[in-house]
């Protein structure tokens, strides 16, 4: 893939799915196993659907800035509120990363990797929070252990499914393992930089800075078990 299809700048690597009633953009090797996994998800019983799938650069841009700004919340390791206000920038882009991907650096780009959840157990009236309660002991806890049993059937797996000291546990997130393999296979810091060079994104020096330890900590350091 090209730099830019890698950084979420570029959509030509994709192409739209009707999932349900919605269109996503999905990895062309990539939808066939995706819509094989909801099928059979469907048989058990469940009624999976995409939270969040491929999101491109600029959309990633947003949720930084928001964050970085105070503007959406900061969470620490188990969904609490921190206080930003007086946070060094350093704390701040660590914060954030550890609920949100540098804009560039977003496995969100690639259309392998998406949010998933049972519409059938969601609670009338709620809305779904994407924390980690709601699948190890919530309302989707029943259909987590499933797609962790099965995933692996279909070629996915979950990529931040243990604390690892970088992004947290993410037990929604799946990726399916061989497309998104080659691509963090052709990513680095400096395409990441690349990407950042012209944008306006809070934080820039700072992680320029800190490129390295980004990489390190939350770009590569994932699970590989059951994939």
């Amino acid at each position: 893939m090209t730099p830019e299809q890698l950084t979420g700048k570029s959509e030509q690597h994709l192409q739209a799915c009707l999932v349900d009633t919605k269109t996503f953009l999905i990895h062309p090797q990539v939808a066939q196993d995706f819509l094989a996994l909801k099928q059979a998800a469907h048989q058990a019983g469940f009624q999976l659907q995409i939270a969040s799938g491929f999101r491109n650069f600029q959309q990633q841009l947003a949720i930084w800035n928001l964050k970085f700004s105070g503007e959406r919340p900061l969470l620490d390791s188990q969904s609490r509120p921190l206080d930003a206000s007086n946070m060094p920038e350093q704390e701040k882009v660590l914060a954030i990363l550890r609920w949100s991907a540098l804009p560039g650096a977003s496995r969100h780009h690639w259309g392998t990797d998406f949010d998933v959840y049972d519409r059938n157990a969601l609670p009338a009236n709620e809305s779904l929070r994407l924390e980690p309660w709601e699948y190890q002991s919530g309302h989707q806890a029943h259909f987590s252990a499933w797609l962790t049993k099965h995933l692996s059937q279909f070629g996915f797996f979950l990529p931040y499914q243990r604390d690892r000291g970088g992004v947290s546990v993410e037990p929604w997130h799946i990726s399916h393992h061989l497309v998104a393999t080659q691509c963090l296979n052709q990513m680095s810091p400096d395409i990441i930089l690349q990407a950042l060079a012209d944008e306006s994104i809070a934080g820039k020096n700072t992680i320029h800075k800190m490129c390295h330890t980004i990489y390190t900590q939350f770009v590569i350091n994932i699970e590989q078990s059951g994939a």
